[in-house]
């Protein structure tokens, strides 16, 4: 199932192509977006999220199901910016295309374990 959330909390279920290009076209900066795929056989989170950006641009990023897989992009198109998420949205195989995305997985790895002189028990 396909949810669009707001800054606001308000979730739309199963979310039309007139929902999202309101919901993007309401966003003030700073709020974001996000577009969530929830389904039973499919373990990890697979969601898409934009953030309108205080310099007017639109930060995309998603992530398929495990931190590792993570990307952000950022645009000051908003037109690109809806495309990207109407395509993800409808799983078009291209909807990438077009944008440069950069893995940031590393940012959501495991925290390191800090070192102790103490034997552990």
């Amino acid at each position: 199932m396909l949810i669009a959330t707001n800054v606001q909390g308000h979730a739309v279920k199963q979310p039309s192509q007139p929902e999202i290009d309101t919901m993007l076209a309401n966003l003030g900066q700073g709020d974001h977006l996000i577009l969530e795929r929830r389904d039973e056989g499919r373990a990890g989170d697979w969601y898409i999220q934009v953030l309108f950006r205080d310099d007017n641009t639109y930060q995309l990023e998603y992530r398929d199901g495990v931190p590792a897989e993570h990307y952000q992009t950022v645009t000051a198109s908003q037109d690109k910016a809806r495309q990207t998420l109407l395509d993800w949205a409808a799983e078009t195989p291209d909807w990438r295309d077009g944008l440069v995305w950069n893995n940031i997985g590393a940012m959501f790895g495991a925290l390191p374990v800090e070192a102790t002189d103490q034997p552990t028990p």
